[in-house]
């Protein structure tokens, strides 16, 4: 009689253990299958466009965490080609903020919801000319933080980089 019940208390608490497994894991499981549209800041998405495809660029140009989106790095060049626009620094910060206001809205936010930028000069003497050119694009109340550094040199020779990070509407 004893081995019997110690039997069924061997099967019951076997079957008890089993079936706590599997709920943790299917709640482990439900927690990482977040929807795109999930407000859930653990969510990442990572996002390209044929504009960035057809470079074959070997990252992403942006990548949403739940209501953040990260750009990569933007250059002033033509939009989906490798070359840059002509004109010198002040054309290249123009064209590269509005390669970066096409992806900005492209994956749901705006120049105007952008927190903070990183920008990369190749020659810090330029600052000037670049930053009249970055200014315009920005309420004057509604400055992004920002940091900036001189580098030695950027992709195609541009004269300046601009990351950025920005809310999503």
């Amino acid at each position: 009689m004893n081995f019997l019940f110690s039997l069924m208390t061997i099967i019951f608490l076997g079957t008890a253990f089993s079936y706590s497994i599997e709920a943790r894991e299917s709640r482990l499981s439900q927690n990482h299958r977040k929807m795109p549209s999930s407000p859930d800041s653990d969510y990442v998405e990572y996002l390209t466009s044929p504009e960035t495809t057809s470079m074959n660029l070997p990252f992403s140009e942006a990548v949403r965490v739940g209501n953040m989106l990260y750009l990569s790095g933007v250059i002033g060049n033509i939009p989906g080609k490798k070359q840059l626009v002509s004109g010198g620094i002040k054309a290249e910060t123009k064209q590269t903020m509005e390669n970066m206001k096409r992806i900005l809205e492209r994956h749901g936010s705006s120049i105007d919801q952008i927190i903070k930028c990183q920008v990369m000069l190749a020659d810090m003497k330029e600052w000037n000319a670049m930053n009249e050119v970055y200014l315009s694009y920005f309420s004057a109340s509604r400055l992004p933080a920002r940091s900036a550094l001189g580098v030695n040199s950027l992709a195609l020779n541009a004269r300046v980089e601009i990351e950025c990070m920005a809310t999503v509407k």
